[in-house]
């Protein structure tokens, strides 16, 4: 999913988070099953993350009713791939938008196009 890559680039770049239903309206995803693809793409994005280790380009999704963090999926797996271990919630996503939007604006400085 490129457009999934490139958009979240995008936000990191501009120190932006989004929420899960607009960044699937945003990819032109719709029908029942919608968010379970998106949340099994961003998933995919944390594993490709985590084995090149850079910072999870899904902690710029918000939850709706999660108070600007990601849903307990993102938690979830960032634990499974042994990168949260019952820090803080707020502080270790702090941490890792902020890791990312640096990441991106050095790899766009550089003549990169983000990841």
């Amino acid at each position: 999913m490129q457009s999934l890559a490139l958009r979240l680039a995008d936000l990191a770049a501009g120190g932006k988070t989004i929420t899960y239903g607009q960044l699937a309206r945003d990819l032109g995803l719709t029908g029942p099953a919608t968010i379970a693809l998106l949340t099994a793409a961003l998933e995919a994005t944390m594993e490709e993350d985590a084995a090149l280790n850079q910072p999870f380009r899904a902690a710029l999704l918000s939850g709706r009713l999660a108070k600007d963090l990601p849903a307990q999926g993102f938690f979830d797996k960032a634990a499974s791939l042994c990168r949260y271990q019952s820090q803080d919630p707020a502080d270790y996503v702090a941490t890792e938008r902020a890791a990312l939007t640096h990441f991106i604006c050095a790899q766009i400085s550089h003549g990169g196009v983000g990841v």
